[in-house]
């Protein structure tokens, strides 16, 4: 079941490919500003159904993630990374991670929240 989303003005549109079974809740210094519930999906899961303009992006440290928000809006939308299950990234296997606090009809409550310490982590 494809699940849709976008940011708040809707310049910003995605879909994904399935719900998720969780989110994550991490605690690093820019998901805690963004307020963000990761939920998680190989690129092939992924399609921004909007102008790829639409959305700007923000790398920092590393520049290995690159963390997508709307250029109208400014929302959190998703982020491009490598794989890090591993604890080293993995370019090979990217991931996105979508803010899912931005699914239309979607009933976030219904799913798990885990919480990873990213503030300590990285």
């Amino acid at each position: 079941m494809r699940i849709k989303g976008s940011c708040h003005c809707r310049a910003t549109t995605f879909e994904v490919s399935e719900a998720p079974r969780t989110v994550t809740r991490c605690t690093c210094s820019i998901c805690s500003k963004r307020g963000a519930l990761w939920a998680y999906y190989r690129p092939d899961q992924f399609k921004l159904t909007s102008p790829p303009e639409n959305v700007s992006a923000y790398r920092w440290q590393s520049k290995m993630v690159k963390h997508g928000f709307c250029a109208i809006c400014g929302c959190g939308t998703f982020t491009e990374s490598p794989d890090w299950s591993t604890g080293e990234p993995d370019f090979d296997n990217p991931k996105i991670a979508v803010n899912a606090r931005l699914f239309d009809d979607f009933d976030l409550d219904a799913v798990e929240v885990v919480v990873i310490d990213g503030k300590n982590l990285w």
